[in-house]
């Protein structure tokens, strides 16, 4: 063991002045040196291990105070080793874990509050868990099972093979499905190959239509009562939320009055955030009302609606309808939509969203999510163009009277 931890171990001592490497940062040897220091090094290994110190010797005054005359040498090493080891690093490591500190994390972070839907939600599972009986008000998400035809084409594509990844954009059959859908039931046309990005959910949606659309030093109008993951959204991307304030008389939705004071009095707004529904209130914007609002915004050209549609189907207003902003004149150009199919067809764990919007938005959103996440499940994805394509639309209407009471 002594040989072995002196300047570099045997192999230094034997080996290394054979193969002419220089090492302990020497150069090269002349051949001779090499040869002459091999024989002088082989002679000095001989003669310790023939001739031991008299400090290692069994009648050593050292030898007797450490009892090495009746423990085998080379195992009473061994153990001190260990046990010296084991010491040394108990004691580094309780030190350490009191002293240092783990390193600072992104300064951002000091700005963002935890989602709370999620919080709550969590602790409900946790509850249901250890057998407690719990009712839980916390997401938004049916109590009911998709439709069969959708479960039943998730485990079609499973058995064909359809568990790679897809465009990130999402499939063509399914961006062409929900191309298909917003022109029949919403009036707005959309290219499936341009301007439509399928994403792990809405929420992941929103935030890339944002992070697309705005920035550091831009500011965020966002209507309360509001979402909790709207201003956190607006304060990852860089901009400042501005929270429009809402009154009961008004049914919690935007006053246009209220609404151009607003943007007048923030010059640096970029983005509107519009969830019509509305979440968490269920109020319903009119036609009549989104026109005022388009009204308004006509005056700022600036700034980008955000709309989140993902609601649109859960409407107990007398007509049961809903208008998508984007359908109204001149609105298209500057509208992220933002929808899918967790509410409308209880798909909420298949994590299918999409955002529809000018070709440009689209684009950005697609670069996001390319180094973000990549594609949405293909699974899911094959689960969602059965929803669009194969589920009457009777469906749903006959699931709301249950979720009125």
């Amino acid at each position: 063991s002594l040989l072995a931890s002196h300047q570099g171990g045997i192999y230094h001592l034997l080996f290394a002045p054979l193969t002419g490497y220089p090492y302990e940062g020497r150069p090269h040897q002349p051949p001779a040196l090499i040869i002459f220091t091999m024989l002088f090094k082989t002679l000095a290994i001989a003669n310790t291990l023939l001739y031991p110190c008299a400090a290692f010797s069994p009648s050593s005054p050292l030898a007797r105070s450490t009892d090495l005359s009746t423990k085998p040498r080379h195992q009473h090493r061994i153990i001190s080793s260990f046990e010296l080891h084991n010491d040394a690093t108990t004691s580094s490591s309780t030190s350490t874990s009191e002293s240092i500190e783990p390193p600072p994390l992104n300064p951002l972070l000091s700005q963002i509050k935890p989602s709370k839907t999620v919080e709550v939600f969590s602790l409900v599972k946790q509850m249901e868990a250890e057998g407690e009986s719990v009712t839980s008000l916390c997401v938004g998400e049916p109590d009911f099972a998709p439709p069969s035809c959708v479960l039943d084409a998730a485990t079609a594509a499973m058995m064909a093979g359809q568990t790679t990844y897809t465009a990130v954009t999402g499939t063509s059959e399914l961006r062409s499905a929900i191309a298909l859908d917003l022109k029949s039931r919403k009036g707005v046309d959309y290219n499936p190959v341009t301007e439509i990005v399928v994403g792990n959910g809405a929420k992941q949606c929103v935030y890339q239509g944002l992070l697309a659309a705005c920035g550091v030093g831009d500011e965020v109008i966002i209507p309360a009562p509001y979402w909790p993951s709207y201003p956190e959204m607006a304060l990852l991307v860089g901009a400042t939320p501005v929270i429009l304030e809402t009154a009961v008389t008004d049914g919690y939705l935007i006053n246009p009055a209220e609404l151009e004071k607003c943007l007048e009095g923030h010059p640096r707004a970029k983005v509107l955030m519009l969830c019509n529904p509305s979440n968490p209130t269920g109020g319903v914007h009119s036609a009549e009302l989104l026109a005022e609002i388009a009204q308004v915004l006509s005056r700022h050209p600036d700034v980008v609606v955000l709309a989140d549609e993902i609601y649109e189907r859960l409407v107990y207003t007398p007509d049961g309808e809903t208008t998508a902003f984007a359908s109204l004149p001149n609105m298209r150009h500057r509208t992220i939509t933002v929808n899918g199919l967790s509410k409308s067809h209880a798909m909420t764990g298949f994590r299918v969203g999409y955002l529809a919007a000018p070709a440009h938005f689209a684009k950005a959103a697609a670069t996001l999510q390319g180094q973000i996440t990549s594609c949405a499940s293909s699974v899911s994805q094959a689960a969602a163009v059965s929803a669009l394509t194969e589920v009457d639309e009777s469906w749903l209407p006959q699931k709301s009277p249950g979720m009125k009471e």
